[in-house]
């Protein structure tokens, strides 16, 4: 009797085992989130990863690669409010390439103590930059062409409120916020004045108010 009941034990002891440490894993639940925003495919590749620190907290770390400043040309150029415009030119805005990078704190509200799950709802401050390169434009004065160049560098505040949701490893985050954001226009032209070719190297700085309203889908592990 006594060594049924050991080789009873013996048997179901790697299955207890695994169930404990499936429920361990379970309660734990994932650590890592990596996301993406396809709200901002219209001019930009928006990959972030988030990492729980705790129950509560967790950063988020981005990386944005800029295929077109499209959106900059319709909000700078396109619509009129009296601002101050860069010397850009359509194509220019268009064309343009370029990198950003974004870190923020994630606070959890109303979260189970000692459960990592990132789900639920969130308030998140970020602090963001970009740099946009601008492509060459050529003046041609008097047969002579001349090259003009531009850049761009933006610097910003978001603050976000969202909610979390996730089904196994899917998750889905939507948010909204507020945010300030400074852009600088470095650019070179040239004017024809009489037949002379003068240089305009001008900079100009904007700073302005920002809506934020977007998802990001993505898997945690």
């Amino acid at each position: 009797m006594k060594r049924a009941l050991l080789i009873l034990m013996l048997a179901t002891m790697p299955g207890l085992v695994a169930s404990a440490q499936e429920t361990s894993q379970d309660s734990r639940g994932k650590r890592t989130f990596i996301k993406f925003n396809p709200s901002s495919l219209i001019s930009a590749l928006d990959i972030t990863v988030e990492q729980m620190l705790t129950d509560k907290l967790s950063v988020e770390l981005g990386i944005m690669g800029i295929y077109t400043d499209y959106p900059d040309y319709v909000l700078t150029k396109r619509i009129d409010y009296g601002q101050k415009k860069p010397r850009i030119s359509t194509g220019q805005f268009v064309e343009a390439t370029g990198l950003g990078f974004r870190a923020g704190l994630r606070w959890y509200l109303g979260q189970s103590s000692g459960v990592l799950h990132a789900k639920g709802t969130y308030f998140q401050p970020i602090l963001f930059y970009k740099k946009i390169f601008y492509p060459k434009e050529n003046y041609i004065i008097n047969d002579v062409t001349y090259t003009g160049d531009a850049t761009k560098n933006v610097y910003g505040l978001q603050l976000l409120l969202g909610r979390q949701f996730s089904r196994g490893r899917f998750v889905m985050d939507p948010y909204l916020g507020v945010g300030l954001r400074t852009k600088v226009y470095n650019y070179l032209a040239f004017d024809n004045k009489n037949g002379i070719a003068t240089p305009d190297n001008g900079q100009l700085v904007q700073v302005l108010p920002s809506l934020h309203l977007g998802i990001k889908l993505g898997l945690g592990f």
